[in-house]
Parts: C-alpha cells; structure tokens; sequence
C-alpha cells in the first residue's frame, strides 16, 4: 500500500454527489439501493479514481490486482449518510472489496478507525515491508488491522511482493546504465514501466530506504543509483503516483 493523493473532483461532479446524499433521508430503498440506482454517478467517480490510482487501475489495497469497483471506506452498512461522500470512495479489486473487507470496518475506543485510508494516511508510518520476502509487518494497530482485513499476508501476495523487488532492483540497475549513457528515451521507457507495475508498494519502499546508511549494501550501489535517476527532474512526469516523502 502506498499513499496517494485525492484530487478535488470537478465542481459539477460535486454538485451532483451533495444532491444524491441530500434524497438519503427520503429515499425509500436506503442508502445502498440509491448507490446502485447512482448509475451515472458511479461511473463518472470511477473515472477519477482510476486516474489515482497506482499503476494501471491497481487496486488501492493490494496493488496487485486490477480494481473492478468504488469501495465505501467506511461502509455503507455502518455510515450510510457516507455513502456519496467523495473522501469516502477508494478504488478496490473485487477480491479485497468482496471477499477481504466488505463490511468490516474496525475501529479503536475513541472510534477511530482502524483502517489505512491511503489517501488520508502514510501507511509506512503503520506498515514495515521485508522487502526479500514480500511481507508486511504490523508497527501499529491500525497496521494489524489493515493485514488482517485486506489479507495482506497472503502467501500470493508476498509471493509477488518478493518478485517485484528482484525485478525492481533490475529494472533500477538497467535505468542507472540508460541514464549514464544518455539513453534517455529507453530511460524514461523503463521508469514508466517501473511505475505502472503492480505491487507499487516495494518500488515505494526502496525509494524510503535509498538514503539509509547500508541502503548501498543491501541493494547494491547501481540499484540505489538507479532510484536517484528515478527521482530526478528528468522522469518526473513519468513516476506517476511514486513519491517518496
């Protein structure tokens, strides 16, 4: 999971989700028949969360999959008055939505949710990924929670956590050559592969852990001047949602 940034929606689009929550009340098939009804609606914020999500419309939850649906957050089963709220709406596979998360939705004893909302939280402030191994540990609560509810820790999911960082790391030492030779439209070619790969989460990882003191050691030197090369003016427009804080 890494964070992303939630864009102001057009001003019509917002007009049009504040008139959809205003019938809430009175709508005589609750909340969730409306949302179904919201047709137009509903394809219309699918357009801008695929526009935030990472890789191509990866699921904001596993970064693996190819998101399928708008997740309620917080669901509609326990905020219904939510339900056309746009800082509300993420963009989920139909496996983290259906069958990982679907009502859940813990929360701590002050109820505050216990949940990572990556456009409202930096999830390696939660989350410690083994890059080698491709699994998550919890540093929080909210962290614990996240694993279990998404299944983050799925055998599938590590799996492929841990073969995209050996491709990473090759795919950083091929830029850092491209970039040396001046290549650089090869150049930019790999660093937009690079960001539209699932699991932008390890890409995401290195680029925290590029400045470590062993940072060398551990990905090797031309690994790490491959991430410098990424994170140059040069391919910015290229990154897409990777950034490192």
């Amino acid at each position: 999971m890494i964070p992303l940034q939630r864009q102001p929606l057009p001003e019509e689009l917002t007009a049009r989700l504040l008139a959809r929550g205003e019938r809430l009340p009175e709508y005589r098939g609750g909340a969730r028949e409306l949302w179904r009804d919201s047709r137009t609606i509903r394809r219309d914020l699918s357009g801008h969360l695929v526009a935030m999500a990472a890789g191509l419309s990866r699921c904001m939850y596993c970064g693996d999959s190819e998101g399928t649906s708008i997740d309620h957050f917080q669901p509609i089963a326990v905020a219904p008055h939510r339900a056309f709220d746009w800082l509300n709406h993420l963009w989920a596979c139909a496996y983290c939505n259906s069958n990982q998360k679907r009502d859940l939705y813990p929360v701590d004893r002050q109820g505050r949710a216990l949940l990572l909302d990556p456009t409202a939280d930096e999830p390696a402030d939660h989350l410690d990924l083994v890059l080698v191994t491709g699994a998550y540990r919890p540093r929080t609560a909210k962290g614990r929670e996240t694993i279990r509810i998404f299944g983050l820790d799925r055998p599938v999911l590590e799996r492929g956590r841990a073969q995209a960082y050996v491709r990473c790391r090759s795919m950083l030492r091929d830029l850092a050559h491209l970039a040396e030779q001046r290549e650089y439209a090869e150049a930019a070619a790999v660093t937009h592969a690079l960001a539209v790969q699932p699991f932008a989460d390890v890409l995401y990882e290195m680029l925290r852990l590029r400045t470590a003191p062993r940072a060398a050691l551990v990905f090797g030197a031309e690994t790490v001047a491959g991430l410098e090369t990424l994170m140059g003016p040069r391919f910015a427009s290229k990154r897409g949602p990777i950034r490192s804080r």
